[in-house]
């Protein structure tokens, strides 16, 4: 049976195991990336207004979707280390609870949707706009479900080693997502409307093709019976305690960016928003392996600590490290020599040299902002895995808001260093924070050894 296979691969060698996971999720990873720059592309064809729109209501999608990774990271961390403790009855049983705070979830969003969604649009300032937002925001937030199930399902299928079917359908999600844009935009002429009924009526189809392995080839590892149903609050706990902060950190990663506009703003105006904008973009796209080997990582490394291996366990937290640490070093020597060229493409335009210039040097310093985080990803996601959620939340709120945006506004505003001082203290925060968050981690590496021995 296929699904023995999987579950063998990932308690064996966690160098395949990792390569196993990982690659296919960078993969779709990227691709969601560039999913959410063709959203943007087809929009701006609407007019000036259903673009800012669209831009508004993001962060309350992106809300979203961070509810869901954070449900299907709770979800990843507890079966795995049940299976690793050879406990199937469990992971089966926390299975069905994980799904039920899921619809519990979703049903909250739908509420937030139903009643408040108006005011959050004001409140973000976009009063002017607001009806495009509503006509994007509200499909979204009504059938929510169809972002929340994917993730906690697709967190499932990876626990058992099924990288095939945890990709697969977001990678179609998401190439369905860029056929249909188009389509429902400006053949059907349902403007703003249609890119969010097309966001939503791809994932429905991805999550279709999820519920027909589970309910019609029934061929997985994993039960979904109601059967296997149990109630226990320390299962809804042990999931809450990882899927809240990890949701959260989704969160810090936006307001980060939300801080970094406002001192940019205060120290440069905002022709220096638009051009730090571009070249982070750049800098978002190279942590995204990182968040596949991470994700990876969390399922070998939880079933390694409930195996009680403490080898597998240390040699995923060294190669998660070392492979997240090469690819961010390709991707920041691309950028660093390429940034000129890369920013010219990116801006669609010629007409603007000086953003394109200005894009491209914000760009070559900014590659140093990424050179530790393989240290501190690591730490935040075998944190995860063990179950400790909120010791990876509060290494998050260190590394991003403490230390990096703290000297950001020390060098930049309080020492007066302008917007260099702005982006240096950015960058020695979030250096100096990786590395912390890994000295942590290495630790709780040793104390694991220790008990293992004993």
């Amino acid at each position: 049976m296929q699904s023995s296979e999987n579950i063998e691969s990932i308690f064996g060698n966690p160098v395949k195991a990792i390569n196993k996971l990982a690659f296919p999720t960078i993969f779709s990873i990227l691709l969601m990336f560039l999913n959410n720059l063709i959203d943007s592309f087809w929009v701006a064809g609407i007019n000036a207004d259903a673009l800012a729109a669209l831009g508004f209501i993001s962060p309350l999608y992106l809300v979203i979707i961070g509810l869901g990774t954070g449900l299907g990271a709770g979800t990843n961390s507890l079966i795995s280390r049940y299976l690793g403790a050879d406990r199937r009855e469990d992971a089966n049983n926390a299975i069905i609870h994980s799904i039920i705070l899921t619809l519990i979830v979703s049903a909250i969003v739908l509420i937030i949707g139903i009643f408040f969604l108006k005011d959050l649009v004001i409140l973000l300032g976009a009063s002017s706009v607001s009806t495009y937002c509503l006509d994007y925001g509200e499909i979204i937030f009504f059938l929510n479900i169809v972002f929340l199930l994917p993730n906690v399902l697709a967190s499932i299928f990876r626990a058992e080693g099924n990288v095939k079917r945890a990709t697969s359908p977001l990678v179609l999600t998401y190439v369905l997502n860029m056929v249909l844009d188009p389509i429902f935009i400006y053949v059907f002429k349902l403007g703003i409307f249609g890119a969010g009924f097309a966001t939503v009526l791809a994932s429905f189809i991805g999550l279709l093709w999820m519920l027909y392995w589970i309910f019609v080839k029934k061929d997985s590892y994993f039960s979904f019976k109601l059967a296997s149903y149990k109630s226990k609050w320390d299962i809804y706990k042990n999931i809450l305690v990882v899927s809240l902060p990890a949701g959260t950190e989704e969160i810090i990663f936006s307001l980060v960016a939300i801080i970094l506009n406002y001192l940019i703003i205060i120290t440069s105006g905002i022709s220096e928003v638009a051009a730090f904008t571009i070249a982070w973009r750049f800098i978002s796209m190279a942590f995204l392996p990182c968040m596949g080997i991470g994700i990876a990582t969390i399922t070998v490394s939880g079933v390694a600590y409930g195996a009680r291996n403490s080898e597998n366990f240390d040699l995923t937290i060294k190669y998660s490290t070392f492979l997240s640490l090469i690819i961010t070093l390709i991707f920041s020597v691309v950028f660093f020599f390429f940034a000129y060229p890369l920013c010219d493409i990116f801006t669609f335009t010629a007409n603007d040299p000086y953003l394109i210039t200005r894009s491209a040097e914000i760009l070559q310093l900014l590659v140093f902002y990424n050179f530790m985080i393989p240290f501190g990803a690591t730490a935040a996601y075998v944190y995860q895995a063990v179950g400790s959620g909120f010791k990876s939340l509060a290494l998050t709120i260190l590394r991003e808001l403490i230390l990096s945006m703290g000297l950001a506004y020390l060098f930049g505003i309080t020492l007066n260093m302008g917007i260099f001082g702005i982006y240096l203290g950015t960058i020695i925060g979030m250096n100096i924070g990786s590395l912390i968050g890994f000295v942590f981690i290495w630790i709780f590496n040793l104390k694991f050894k220790k008990r293992c021995i004993n």
